[in-house]
């Protein structure tokens, strides 16, 4: 196909930290999440337009003039298809990425507690229902229905040493990754469960690395775009298990 010269993104690396929120903004199925960041996938997808602009929290796309491949609908068309059937499947297109690698050391504790501190614990489980994946569960779940909403990051329970007694006790539980999973289908599905299910509140649980702001720009997204009014507060905690401020 003969290129033209004509109006397209272009995408800085350096500033894009993988977050996603462009992806549901592009309504032509342009761009995809590509070993940690987001990416350019055909010539022929992009129109030009720049929808994608205002919703990059790092300023990484812009619009530039090149030599292109013309815009083609028809392939849009069948571009969007495929991704409809895709999502529809749950599939998950990203290749994983390790998030915050600058923070992977220095977590080791000295212990000073005996040994033997666990021996009289007994801890007791506040997960209320299953599935918690976020791909995996219905809109429509009762267990949703006029509750309190958790939504953590699926390294959180990790990190936390008393993440179930603290924060899961009494709510409903909903667990992600926007840097592995499938960003488009998160913010679709958010979207139906705020709408659908006359939440209580909603609490958003995350990490302090990058890929985990991503999470929380892509919640407030979806409360945004369903409409809905619902108390919303977010906690942010740290490699080192800690609560931050």
């Amino acid at each position: 196909m003969e290129k033209v010269m004509r109006k397209i993104i272009e995408i800085d690396e350096d500033k894009c930290d993988g977050c996603g929120l462009c992806i549901p903004a592009c309504e032509e199925g342009a761009l995809q999440i590509v070993e940690g960041k987001a990416r350019l996938v055909k010539d022929i997808y992009c129109d030009g337009l720049g929808n994608c602009l205002g919703e990059c929290p790092q300023d990484a796309i812009n619009i530039i003039e090149r030599e292109a491949e013309p815009f083609d609908e028809k392939a849009v068309e069948e571009r969007l298809e495929m991704l409809d059937k895709e999502n529809d499947q749950h599939n998950i297109k990203e290749t994983p990425v390790c998030c915050g690698g600058n923070l992977l050391e220095g977590l080791e504790k000295e212990r000073t507690a005996p040994a033997d501190r666990y021996d009289n614990y007994e801890p007791e489980a506040e997960l209320s229902h299953w599935p918690v994946q976020l791909h995996l569960v219905s809109p429509e779940a009762r267990f949703f229905h006029g509750k309190d909403l958790l939504i953590a990051a699926d390294c959180v329970p990790f990190a936390y040493a008393d993440f179930h007694r603290q924060f899961l006790a009494g709510k409903s539980l909903v667990i992600g990754c926007p840097k592995l999973d499938d960003v488009e289908v998160y913010h679709k599905k958010l979207v139906q469960i705020f709408k659908l299910n006359k939440l209580k509140s909603i609490t958003l649980l995350h990490m302090e690395v990058g890929c985990c702001f991503g999470l929380s720009r892509l919640v407030n997204s979806a409360l945004k775009s369903s409409g809905i009014d619902i108390p919303f507060k977010e906690i942010i905690i740290g490699v080192d298990g800690s609560i931050k401020d």
